[in-house]
């Protein structure tokens, strides 16, 4: 099979369509689940849950690591319905991951840093974006060192979830740096090693991505707004 790179042009542009067409609804479906969880107390039922103990984010660390292979396997599978199915599922364990952050930021802060963090995010993701279309350099290189950077993100995360010490800003920041990676390499994947029928599965890593450099995004700007 055809990476997108080697494929002709009017095929590519179908698969940036269909790929960049389902992060949208990805995107889309996740911010409307987000406002029901939030209208229907079910985020601040489990925001509640999850801040009674710092055990408890690891549970729901560990659930959402499993939930996301899965997805992940079934996006990649020949099958359309599948791949949807592992996409849905992927959107969904996001947004109840999500769920306590959200409901802490619309909750104790200023109710403009959501939007604020969503059109960052959003900004930095079309850059990020435009220098891999621009350049057309591979960025798969980067690969091993976000791994490395993973397992020691991880390791802090659960160190401070049983020690109880808060990774602060600057955990957030290099955090940032590291899910901006994360677009160009993904970005780069998808382009240099994906089929042109991938759109789903593409749209999945490319909405992981997204979802990370969110996250920290967002708690960035929380942990700057507690400052003042």
């Amino acid at each position: 099979m055809l990476s997108v790179a080697e494929s002709r042009p009017s095929e590519r542009a179908r698969f940036i369509k269909n790929t960049y067409t389902h992060l949208a609804g990805a995107v889309g479906a996740f911010t409307l689940l987000e406002v029901f969880l939030f209208t229907s107390g079910i985020a601040g039922a489990i925001a509640q849950m999850v801040f009674s103990s710092r055990f408890a984010w690891l549970g729901v660390i560990a659930a959402f690591g499993v939930l996301g292979w899965m997805a992940r396997s079934w996006a990649e599978k020949t099958d359309v319905k599948t791949q949807y199915i592992g996409l849905g599922v992927y959107v969904v364990a996001e947004a109840l991951v999500f769920a306590p952050l959200i409901w802490m930021a619309a909750t104790f802060f200023d109710p403009t840093i959501i939007p604020t963090a969503g059109i960052f995010t959003a900004l930095l993701f079309a850059g990020l974006t435009a220098i891999v279309f621009t350049t057309k350099k591979d960025f798969t290189f980067i690969g091993g060192a976000l791994t490395i950077a993973g397992f020691i993100a991880l390791g802090l995360i659960i160190c401070s979830a049983i020690f109880g010490f808060n990774l602060g800003v600057w955990f957030s920041a290099a955090m940032i740096l590291v899910a901006s990676g994360s677009i160009l390499y993904d970005t780069s994947k998808v382009m240099q090693h994906y089929g042109v029928d991938q759109h789903v599965a593409a749209s999945l890593e490319l909405f992981a991505s997204v979802a990370l450099l969110f996250w920290y995004v967002l708690q960035l700007l929380m942990q700057l707004s507690s400052r003042d």
